[in-house]
């Protein structure tokens, strides 16, 4: 894995593009697309970041060496490009078709919010986890790594090493996840390209965030929170969109943008405290 300073450069060369790229949708598109791009940006990442807690859990869980976890979120990442994809384009659709659907997606978001706030601390065993079980139980698998091999042949027979069941894992995991992300975006803007572009900024610096992330979850404890207000507010606003109060996109930027710089500052000030 890339050291924790090289790991912020390319954060920070992330989220440059990022601006680069909504102050160009502006001047080509307006502010308004430029506004719905950097809120469903600000959605995208904060949801990315708090599901790296997640990966954090599944590599210690399968007891991933250091030297392949890399290797596996870059396959992660490869594969969240492609399915979100799919799922935006299949949910365009089903939302052209079905504008009810958009109550659907507001439940769910509603639903998600409600969940951050009444989990209690994050369960580090993932025996039970069903993601996990059904991979386990579909994907023949090795006891031991052979290196950073996906396929090994043992007892004569083609196996999976636990690199390949690490990575099937993850794979479902984000599918999961997108089931979040995907409808609080849809909750700014319809315009599939924000949508998509707006994923795609926020998940391919995955890799850096992780080496950031898992050095520093302690230090983070208001994060989740401040997603579960933001998820909130979204579902909020779909369903005052559908019933004809629409909340302009400036709004619901400035609040997104407020609820997760408000929950880092206080996660920070606390760990500085102790």
């Amino acid at each position: 894995m890339a050291d924790y300073s090289s790991s912020l450069r390319t954060v920070a060369l992330c989220v440059f593009s990022a601006v680069v790229f909504g102050i160009g949708l502006g001047f080509k598109d307006g502010v308004s697309k430029a506004s719905e791009f950097f809120t469903g940006y600000l959605l995208e990442q904060s949801l990315s970041v708090d599901n790296l807690f997640v990966f954090v859990l599944v590599f210690n869980y399968f007891k991933v060496p250091l030297d392949y976890q890399n290797r596996v979120l870059s396959y992660g990442i490869a594969g969240a490009i492609i399915f979100r994809l799919l799922l935006i384009l299949l949910g365009t659709a089903t939302l052209q078709r079905f504008e009810a659907v958009n109550l659907l997606l507001a439940a769910i978001l509603l639903y998600s919010s409600f969940k951050l706030f009444a989990e209690e601390d994050e369960d580090t065993d993932l025996s039970n986890n069903f993601i996990v079980k059904t991979c386990q139980k579909f994907i023949p698998v090795t006891s031991d790594y052979d290196g950073d091999r996906f396929i090994t042949i043992q007892d004569d027979m083609w196996k999976a090493t636990p690199l390949l069941l690490t990575v099937a894992v993850i794979e479902l995991s984000d599918i999961a996840f997108a089931v979040d992300s995907i409808p609080a975006v849809f909750g700014v803007t319809r315009d599939p390209f924000i949508v998509y572009t707006s994923n795609l900024f926020a998940i391919l610096g995955l890799r850096s965030y992780y080496v950031l992330i898992s050095a520093k979850m302690a230090e983070l404890e208001y994060l989740q929170p401040a997603i579960g207000v933001i998820l909130g507010f979204v579902g909020c606003k779909m369903i005052f969109d559908f019933f004809g109060f629409h909340i302009p996109t400036e709004v619901a930027l400035g609040f997104v943008a407020t609820s997760l710089g408000t929950g880092v500052l206080l996660s920070l000030r606390k760990s500085s405290d102790e």
